[in-house]
């Protein structure tokens, strides 16, 4: 039967040859220990180890305290900061609208301007709502 080959001109089937891989002590010549491989085998062992070797880096880089050495990301005291600065600035910027609404109010009240007064809310007949049909 033909061997199948690529386009470079290599047999297909080799992927699945077996090898023997001998680890010997050089002094003694004695076999400590042989493996039986084929590149299949081998392929499949070193894609494993870089796909693990990844993502125990990016979990260690992303759930320690080395996420904070990276550029750009910042430090705890930083970001706890931030958070505080913004937090104050919100309840500062409510404060000046509320402010600025009061004083457009007593403007309007001094120039005896109430054409964008609202209606009050207390004179509007509110209809009963029938429960019954609930």
């Amino acid at each position: 039967m033909a061997k199948k080959r690529d386009s470079k001109g290599r047999s297909i089937g080799q992927i699945g040859n077996r090898y023997r891989l001998v680890i010997m002590n050089d002094n003694t010549y004695e076999e400590v220990t042989s493996f039986k491989l084929s590149r299949m085998s081998v392929y499949v062992a070193l894609s494993t180890l870089f796909v693990l070797l990844v993502t125990i880096t990016v979990a260690t880089v992303v759930f320690t305290p080395l996420r904070y050495y990276i550029p750009g990301y910042g430090d705890l005291k930083q970001r706890r900061e931030f958070i505080r600065l913004k937090m104050r600035t919100d309840s500062l910027e409510t404060a000046i609208n509320a402010r600025d609404q009061y004083l457009n109010n007593i403007k309007q009240v001094i120039d005896g301007d109430f054409s964008t007064s609202k209606l009050d809310t207390t004179t509007i007949q509110i209809p009963k709502v029938d429960n019954s049909t609930y």
